[in-house]
């Protein structure tokens, strides 16, 4: 009779059991990442320009400042009033983001984004927000010379982007109002009021009127190759040279009463 072979205990999958432990730690990392990894990756993007100061919460659930910098060796800085706050939420083949800024928001901005083949696509929820002009001064020049005052009402409609194989283009339209604007250039205030519209299609369009005010704006341009192109003018009411001569001088060459504004 065949002598019984003692059993052996059974061998422990540790190949299994370190991968399934790798696993896990790396979903634990992602599903508790700080909000200030946000954060360097954003200020890392943006060479500092735009900073998320006292980050908290999570990369999917947090808040934080936002702050406008000069960039690296600048010491311009603007922080938004009160808090900027975001939400996360991926799902299969697409990934939502609800942003929302106490101070210039009456509902959460909702963003879409949609991998696609050779590219992605950005959808942008329909909303209206309004911004204190002052903020762009934190972006260095020309900025902190011009300090503008008064208030930025952006608005969206159907608005998005798409990029395939490395071509952008845009959908939809946005708005900015720039209401009530002045600055230290000039002794008047307000020196008027001005749109920008943003036309998206194959080729997109960019156009700037004056809605009041005695310093009048206008022009007009395009994204050709990837880059704007704008060509504008700007003057003053007959009555009003003297306290618009300075900022003129800045903001175009002169042309006699006229400033001229090219971009591109």
């Amino acid at each position: 009779m065949a002598r019984a072979q003692p059993l052996s205990p059974a061998r422990t999958p540790w190949p299994w059991a370190l991968s399934g432990t790798a696993v896990g730690l790396v979903l634990a990392t992602l599903i508790f990442a700080p909000a200030r990894w946000l954060a360097n990756q954003l200020d890392a993007a943006t060479s500092g320009q735009v900073r998320l100061t006292d980050a908290q919460g999570t990369l999917w659930n947090g808040s934080s400042q936002l702050t406008l910098s000069g960039g690296p060796g600048s010491s311009d800085r603007s922080t938004l009033p009160g808090r900027l706050s975001w939400r996360l939420q991926p799902g299969w083949g697409q990934a939502k983001v609800f942003v929302f800024a106490d101070c210039c928001m009456q509902a959460p901005l909702a963003l879409e984004l949609l991998p696609q083949w050779g590219g992605a696509q950005l959808k942008v929820g329909d909303q209206r927000s309004q911004w204190p002009a002052l903020l762009l001064t934190g972006l260095g020049t020309p900025w902190n010379t011009i300090r503008a005052e008064g208030q930025l009402a952006l608005t969206s409609q159907s608005f998005g982007a798409q990029w395939v194989h490395g071509r952008l283009t845009l959908q939809g339209q946005l708005q900015l109002d720039a209401i009530a604007m002045a600055s230290r250039m000039s002794t008047l205030r307000p020196m008027g009021s001005y749109r920008f519209v943003l036309q998206g299609g194959d080729t997109p369009r960019l156009n700037l009127s004056t809605t009041q005010g005695s310093l009048q704006l206008s022009g007009s341009g395009q994204w050709t190759d990837g880059r704007l192109r704008f060509q504008g003018e700007a003057s003053a009411a007959p009555d009003r040279k003297d306290a618009l001569t300075n900022l003129l001088n800045i903001i175009g060459r002169r042309e006699g009463a006229r400033s001229i504004i090219n971009v591109g």
